[in-house]
């Protein structure tokens, strides 16, 4: 089989749409918002386009995430051949589902990046970067939604990758909801104080950390509209109340986008994404 070659009319700047264009998939049976998160962050030279993986009886199960690892080549090549300079894998548990470990995430990375002549990052992954950078040692996890296997694999891989997780847990642990089933039924949205109290009840549990994390892609309501927002739209206050950085699977995504792109989002954000302007 041949080689990939990247279509040569994409290294033309006047066949692309848009001067940096970025790809992002989510998981099957999810409507997800970075597009449109990241997209009214960006400069106005910034076009994006979604594209989600199809598993038609998907049930949100980690060995689910692991045998169909594969669909995310599939993206990445979609993506190169319709012109994208970077793709963004959304959902922060398909790296340890996946088995691989931290080090060969970063080589599976890597491999797609120089296969399909496209950098590709992985929000599970792009933490562990965001965390680096920021010369973050000791952390607290805010596992939000995630199931328990959820976030105890997370939590292992930060682990892994040299991190002090000093306390991890989700709402249920955090006494916000009393099963995870009531959880589940929320469909990844809840109440927009919620936030704030979760990460005020982690503070309290681990108050010498180096930075506060936030699994997954959470949403929370907005009280007076109902607008779903993700962390990312809240980090400002949340850094303020808690006085440590906030570093999420969403911010530390768009983050390493933005990285890759040489560009700094044009909103106020935190002092992860705020550093790219520095």
């Amino acid at each position: 089989m041949a080689a990939y070659q990247k279509p040569a009319h994409w290294s033309e700047p006047k066949n692309k749409l848009f001067h940096q264009q970025v790809g992002f998939t989510c998981p099957p049976h999810d409507f997800d918002a970075a597009p449109s998160d990241f997209l009214r962050m960006a400069p106005e030279s910034v076009g994006v386009h979604g594209r989600m993986l199809h598993v038609p009886d998907y049930r949100h199960e980690l060995s689910q995430r692991k045998d169909n690892f594969g669909l995310l080549e599939e993206f990445v090549e979609c993506m190169a051949n319709n012109g994208a300079d970077v793709c963004g894998q959304v959902g922060s548990n398909w790296v340890h589902a996946s088995g691989l470990g931290v080090d060969g995430i970063r080589q599976f990375c890597e491999e797609l990046s120089d296969k399909y002549e496209t950098p590709f990052h992985m929000a599970g992954y792009a933490m562990v970067e965001a965390l680096r950078a920021m010369n973050v040692e000791k952390v607290a996890l805010n596992a939000v939604y995630h199931w328990p296997a959820w976030w105890q694999g997370a939590a292992a891989f930060l682990e892994e990758a040299g991190f002090d997780v000093v306390w991890a847990g989700n709402f249920v642990t955090q006494g916000f909801f009393e099963t995870q089933e009531e959880v589940n039924d929320q469909i990844w949205c809840f109440d927009g104080d919620l936030a704030a109290k979760s990460m005020a009840y982690v503070a309290e549990q681990a108050p010498n950390v180096d930075a506060y994390l936030g699994s997954g892609m959470c949403n929370f309501r907005r009280a007076s509209d109902g607008l779903a927002q993700r962390f990312v739209h809240l980090e400002i206050e949340l850094e303020e109340m808690l006085g440590k950085p906030v570093i999420t699977h969403d911010n530390a995504l768009y983050w390493r986008i933005f990285k890759t792109l040489g560009l700094a989002p044009t909103t106020p954000q935190g002092r992860l994404l705020s550093s790219l302007s520095s």
